[in-house]
């Protein structure tokens, strides 16, 4: 979209309420919590494999200096985040008339 910046994080598993999202100078951060969806081993229970990691994670993504921090929204749905950044006013291209 020429109006705004997209990011798209695949993050399947994860409970949308432990997500959190900020903005700070330029920066995207993007950090949750992953339960862990594997029983924890014991005398009965042998894990042969995991393929999610679970725990606590967190990313930063660098924006473009024309995202405009304050129109910013998220949407999670089947276990894709979608960020969008709307970009600043005077960062859209414009048209001009020839006088």
């Amino acid at each position: 979209r020429p109006d705004a910046i997209e990011v798209w994080a695949l993050a399947p598993g994860i409970d949308p309420s432990k997500l959190e999202i900020s903005i700070d100078r330029g920066l995207l951060t993007i950090a949750g919590e992953r339960s862990a969806d594997v029983p924890a081993e014991t005398d009965k229970v042998n894990v042969y494999a995991k393929e999610r990691f679970a725990g606590v994670f967190k990313r930063v993504i660098s924006l473009p200096e024309e995202a405009d921090p304050a129109r910013v929204a998220a949407q999670y749905r089947d276990g894709v985040l979608r960020i969008t950044a709307n970009r600043r006013e005077e960062a859209k291209p414009r048209r001009i008339e020839v006088q």
